[in-house]
């Protein structure tokens, strides 16, 4: 059988592929739209976020029987129309797990204590000293809207810190202790730290806008590190700008790379920072990512 990789993986993974004598190929380097000229002869395809297999890239791939997604979201897989066909859709919903909650920690901290402003003042030849008064994690409130997998393991983290949890997910019961589950208004009202970890569907777009902003603490600090547009980007900005929301930590972004107005308008504040859609690019979460999306490839075509 014959396997396409199209959005670089761990060596492990693609050695593994490998061993078990199907024929695979690396095809990172090739341009996205030259994709479709290819994937028909394949019988299976690894992509992380860059591939989307929709479209005319899934309408070329006739023998596609196996979709594997090294990471967690699949906004890039259309799962209807490989339902309709009988392809199998897997990803490695645990692998980054870890990665992307220690991010969003490390952009809470950077917030609190103003960390990115210290350096760049100190580049500056700047002693800004008094200008960096921070604040302490412990006893502060952290809201979590979508606590699953992510959500959960922040969640731990910050009660380790001795944080307050409140929390919301959009289907059932949140199955961690140190989590107090309550309706996404009260998540809203209650947090000093209001962190997303939601993917993006029709229900979730704008889930932050000025409405739900409006609902929130004066003072609050938002860390997306889920996906760009769950907030309304120009609401954000405006609520930086009043003074009702202190600062935001930013993975991702409406359109990536950053090219909407409303991004760049967000960048361009001092209490703003952000990341390129870092969240799971850890040497360890790739490499789990990587085996374990090989594995799961693997399992589906010996079904076959």
């Amino acid at each position: 059988m014959k396997v396409i990789v199209t959005d670089k993986i761990a060596d492990k993974g693609i050695e593994l592929l490998k061993k078990e004598g199907y024929e695979v190929n690396e095809a990172w380097d090739i341009p996205k739209d030259e994709l479709p000229k290819i994937v028909g002869d394949y019988d299976a395809i690894v992509i992380r976020s860059a591939t989307k297999v929709k479209g005319n890239l899934l309408e070329a791939a006739k023998n596609l029987k196996v979709v594997g997604r090294a990471g967690i979201g699949l906004d890039n897989v259309d799962l209807k129309k490989c339902e309709e066909r009988g392809i199998t859709v897997r990803n490695t919903p645990n692998a980054t797990t870890d990665t992307v909650a220690e991010l969003a920690l490390a952009f809470m901290f950077a917030l609190a204590r103003k960390v990115v402003k210290g350096t760049t003042t100190l580049r500056k030849g700047e002693w800004a000293k008094k200008q960096l008064k921070g604040l302490e994690l412990g006893g502060k409130t952290l809201g979590i809207v979508g606590c699953g997998r992510i959500g959960s393991a922040l969640a731990r983290k910050c009660h380790a810190l001795g944080m307050k949890i409140v929390g919301c997910r959009r289907r059932g019961e949140i199955n961690e202790a140190c989590v107090d589950q309550c309706e996404i208004n009260d998540v809203f009202t209650n947090a000093d730290y209001l962190s997303l970890h939601l993917p993006l569907t029709p229900e979730t777009k704008h889930i932050i806008n000025k409405d739900a902003i409006a609902k929130m603490k004066d003072g609050v600090f938002i860390i997306n590190c889920a996906r760009g547009g769950t907030i309304d980007e120009n609401a954000l900005y405006e609520a930086i700008k009043s003074g009702k929301v202190a600062g935001a930590a930013l993975d991702v972004w409406e359109k990536e790379p950053v090219e909407l107005e409303s991004s760049k308008k967000l960048l361009e504040l001092e209490n703003v920072i952000g990341s390129p859609h870092i969240g799971a690019m850890t040497a360890e979460g790739q490499e789990r990512a990587g085996i374990q999306v090989a594995e799961a490839v693997i399992e589906e075509l010996k079904k076959l």
